[in-house]
């Protein structure tokens, strides 16, 4: 994710932060400020949402590390403002695999709540829930009860909460996947309309809240759809096959030119018949923009790249290309380029696709001569 920086590195995950997420910590330091708080008790609210945080983490890692139990890994986990987000390279294809990627981030939440409520009860540091707020009482405390909140605010059934993905696997154990998405997704849209309602008249965090779970249930139902669509077609039937390469000693002017004179945006980097770069077009333009017009292709290409095979379904193909930090991906038989995969040519066969379809049942059936 572009604008975040990297934290670390823990059980072969890298985890982000996204430079958004500073402006959390300032309001948060501002806030305090605002309420005539000194520098500690600034300091101690940063440091209240920064355990928030690395509880966020956790919940994350949860998803995580039961998706690698299936075979799925995480490219990498990401704070956000909002919370966590942790990348799978996909989603478990059996529904019972899904359900328990789901909820193992809010049972790690569950497991941080009842730990800090037994440390708690065994110091007798318990306070009155109403002697609480998000500013006042017991650190821990709060921090045990905002675990629970977000318990509950992630079980939420609806996308892309963790509930929306449990109420999906439950539905797809009975139904078809596709349609188990839908319904989950009509389901929780329903909800975003009513969250967006009551924050009308109550709290403006609420409507902010809704619209982000309506873009996401949204996004869910397209992409699943898309995904079906693609189901059981192979790479070959849809790649591009008439394309522009370069040399690696080719200078990037050659990319330029390339560019103007027809719609292709990354160029795969060939040397004899073997790929050995991509240059895409946002590589392009900041090698331009730093005067390197005249450089080689080889100073600019990206050297880590991905290729898949013709015989490639496009679902899986789809997957891949959401899921790197790529808009292009070669298609390699045999060693030899023969191909490119673009989402943009995948949503054009798509159309095309069902373009033929709807004609298909519209063509009136010729009834057998007697």
């Amino acid at each position: 994710m572009k604008w975040s920086w990297r934290l670390g590195r823990v059980a072969g995950i890298d985890v982000y932060m996204h430079a958004t997420f500073l402006l959390l910590i300032g309001w948060v330091g501002f806030s305090y400020l605002l309420q005539g708080a000194d520098l500690s008790g600034v300091l101690a609210g940063v440091g209240f949402v920064l355990a928030l945080f690395a509880c966020v983490v956790l919940h994350e890692y949860g998803h995580a590390l039961t998706a690698r139990r299936y075979g799925i890994l995480t490219r990498d986990i990401t704070l956000l403002p909002i919370g966590g987000v942790a990348r799978l390279e996909r989603m478990p294809e059996n529904p019972v695999h899904e359900l328990w990627v789901a909820v193992a981030g809010p049972a790690v939440n569950v497991v941080i709540a009842v730990a800090l409520f037994v440390g708690l009860q065994l110091s007798g540091s318990l306070e009155p829930l109403a002697s609480l707020s998000l500013t006042g009482g017991s650190f821990l405390q709060r921090l045990m009860v905002v675990n629970v909140f977000l318990v509950g605010f992630n079980m939420i059934p609806a996308f892309p909460m963790d509930g929306g993905r449990v109420l999906r696997a439950l539905l797809a154990t009975r139904m078809e996947y596709t349609r188990a998405t839908q319904l989950a997704a009509s389901l929780g849209q329903g909800i975003a309309f009513l969250l967006g309602l009551l924050g009308l008249f109550t709290n403006p965090f609420l409507v902010f809240t809704a619209l982000f779970v309506w873009i996401g249930a949204a996004q869910e139902a397209s992409m699943v759809q898309m995904r079906s669509s693609l189901g059981g077609i192979p790479v070959s039937r849809a790649m591009v096959t008439q394309f522009e390469t370069l040399s690696p000693a080719d200078p990037v002017s050659r990319a330029v030119q390339l560019i103007l004179a027809g719609s292709q945006h990354d160029f795969p980097v060939v040397d004899g018949e073997t790929v050995v770069g991509v240059l895409p077009r946002a590589d392009l333009l900041a090698a331009l923009g730093h005067g390197r017009q005249n450089d080689l292709v080889r100073n600019v290409m990206r050297r880590e790249f991905e290729l898949i095979d013709p015989g490639m379904m496009l679902e899986r193909a789809s997957a891949q290309l959401q899921s790197c930090d790529c808009h292009t991906l070669p298609v390699v038989r045999n060693g030899q380029l023969v191909g490119l995969v673009t989402m943009e040519n995948l949503g054009e066969f798509l159309m095309i696709r069902a373009a033929l379809e709807a004609a298909a049942r519209r063509r009136p059936s010729v009834a057998p001569a007697s």
